[in-house]
C-alpha cells in the first residue's frame, strides 16, 4: 500500500530525514519508534505532502505522491492526524468533522458525508452528545477522538496518526488503542507514532526503529520487543507485553 524508498526531506537546509525506507501493507498496523528528534513526524508530515521530500520515491497505492499536494493525498485515500491534535477551537464537535469530508461535499457527495458522521459518533459516543459543543472546551482525550473522527471522514484507507497518547490520561490512551485496533479490523490500514513504545508495539504487526533521520531497526513487534537495545532505550526495566 505505502512504499517510502531511500526518501530524504527536511526544513530549508536542514536535513531530517536521511535516505529511510520503509513499507505498509494493507491491513497492518505499522508503528515507528524513536527519541524526541528522531524525524518521526517529519516523515509523515513529508508522506502526507505538508513537506515536499529533496529526494527518494513515496508510492501510495502504486502511484508516486511525492510532489503531490496534501489535498490530493488525503483524495488518494491517506489521512493524517497530527501531533498535538490540532483541532478548530472555535468550531463545534460537529463542524470540525464536518471539515473533514470536505472532499464529499465539494463532490456533492452530502449524504455519504453525513453518513460516515453516523459512523463516527458510533465508534466515539461522546462526540454525539457533545456534537454542539466548542472543540476547545473538550478534555484532550475527546479532543483526540475528534481528531481521529475528523481523519476518517475522509473515509481513508491508511490512517496515519502522530502521538495519539501524548497528553491523555492512562484510561482515555487504552480506549484510543483499542479503537486503533477496530479500525484495523474495519479495513483500515494504520501507521502510528507513539511515544509509548510498549502499548504502540503491543498493538502494531510491526516496527521501525527511528535514530537521527534514520531506519536503525526493523522487524516483527515480537523482534523488537525482544531486542535488548529497544529494551534499553524504550522499554525500561518491565518490558513485557503490557497485556501479559
Amino acid at each position: 500500500m505505502l512504499k517510502v524508498r531511500n526518501c530524504e526531506s527536511g526544513y530549508g537546509r536542514l536535513r531530517v530525514l536521511k535516505g529511510i525506507s520503509l513499507h505498509v501493507s494493507p491491513g497492518e498496523i505499522v508503528t515507528i519508534i524513536g527519541a524526541n528528534g528522531a524525524g518521526k513526524t517529519t516523515l509523515l508530515n513529508t508522506i502526507a505532502g505538508i513537506i515536499k521530500p529533496g529526494s527518494g520515491e513515496i508510492v501510495f497505492h502504486d502511484k508516486d505522491i511525492g510532489s503531490l499536494s496534501a489535498e490530493k493525498i488525503v483524495a488518494l485515500g491517506c489521512a493524517l492526524v497530527p501531533e498535538r491534535r490540532q483541532v478548530f477551537d472555535t468550531l463545534t464537535v460537529k463542524e470540525n468533522l464536518i471539515l473533514g469530508a470536505y472532499l464529499h461535499f465539494r463532490k456533492k457527495r452530502k449524504k455519504e458525508a453525513l453518513d460516515e458522521l453516523q459512523s463516527i459518533y458510533s465508534l466515539f459516543p461522546v462526540l454525539k452528545q457533545r456534537e454542539s459543543q466548542l472543540a476547545g472546551t473538550l478534555s484532550g482525550g475527546e479532543q483526540q477522538m475528534l481528531a481521529i473522527g475528523r481523519a476518517l471522514m475522509a473515509k481513508p484507507d491508511l490512517l496515519m496518526m502522530d502521538e495519539p497518547s501524548l497528553g491523555i490520561a492512562p484510561l482515555i490512551v487504552k480506549t484510543i488503542f483499542k479503537t486503533i485496533l477496530t479500525l484495523r479490523d474495519n479495513g483500515v490500514t494504520i501507521l502510528l507514532i507513539e511515544q509509548n513504545a510498549k502499548a504502540a508495539l503491543n498493538i502494531a504487526d510491526r516496527g521501525y526503529v527511528l535514530e537521527t533521520g534514520q531506519v536503525v531497526l526493523e522487524g516483527t513487534s515480537r523482534d523488537l520487543f525482544d531486542n535488548h537495545d529497544v529494551q534499553r532505550a524504550y522499554l525500561g526495566k518491565d518490558y513485557k507485553k503490557i497485556n501479559e
